[in-house]
């Protein structure tokens, strides 16, 4: 069963994560048979559901978290399920398209697999992706923030993180592949959006629940003495996908 690490977080999650580039959704409306039904799985606070809404007729977003779907946008045409990735609810052959954003690595794959079989459309796409770790354009900045997600934080990650740093490469993916073109995220931010994206990490939170304090306040003062209050810096994620169609 999908596992929830973000219930705790879902304020910070919705607030302070970065949101996914148009393109990459108009790619998604091009590939799939049809724009009349999407399924975003492990939808979170709706980041990915609300830019299918623009493209789909009709959108269904889930996740376990009751918490991160109460943060979602609110759409005429999304529906928001708190339910396992595995047990959808949905018809078979319903959905024109499946994503998955920066949550695969959660779910019990043999079963959610079977799940996508059964409710994609002849002809249906499943697009999962992810981001790893942010690129800013500043050298020390970037040597603070990898040592505190390497070592300050390092062992809170949970054990499923290896695969995102893998860009998804190890887990299985038993579809007919489609060529993806590459997307990254892009955002101009302030210092406190960065920091409030530092404190969506799941290892963050595991690390306070198990310390009692917040380790993103001592990387606070250091990334002061960089980072001059009104700064803004451009920051970058890579993004991976994998995309596919059934057998």
């Amino acid at each position: 069963m999908s596992s929830d690490h973000f219930s705790p977080l879902a304020e910070q999650y919705a607030s302070f994560r970065p949101s996914y580039p148009d393109e990459l959704f108009n790619w998604l409306a091009s590939v799939a048979p049809q724009c009349k039904f999407a399924w975003d799985c492990g939808a979170g606070s709706g980041q990915a559901t609300a830019a299918l809404a623009a493209r789909f007729t009709q959108v269904l977003g889930t996740d376990i978290s009751a918490a991160q779907l109460a943060s979602a946008p609110v759409l005429s045409n999304v529906e928001y399920r708190v339910t396992p990735a595995e047990t959808s609810g949905l018809p078979d052959h319903s959905a024109d398209l499946i994503t998955v954003a920066q949550a695969l690595h959660w779910f019990d794959l043999p079963q959610f697999y079977d799940e996508v079989r059964r409710v994609l459309k002849p002809q249906g796409v499943i697009a999962v992706w992810g981001y790893n770790r942010l690129i800013i354009g500043h050298p020390e900045l970037q040597r603070i923030i990898d040592h505190f997600y390497e070592d300050t934080i390092g062992i809170y990650w949970p054990a499923e993180r290896i695969h995102v740093e893998n860009d998804y490469l190890h887990l299985p993916f038993p579809f007919s592949r489609l060529f993806a073109p590459r997307f990254s995220l892009h955002k101009e931010w302030s210092r406190e959006h960065l920091l409030g994206y530092l404190r969506s990490w799941s290892a963050v939170g595991r690390f306070q629940a198990a310390n009692g304090f917040d380790p993103v306040d001592a990387l606070e003062k250091e990334i002061k003495l960089y980072w001059p209050q009104k700064k803004s810096y451009w920051i970058e994620w890579p993004l991976f996908m994998h995309a596919g169609k059934v057998d």
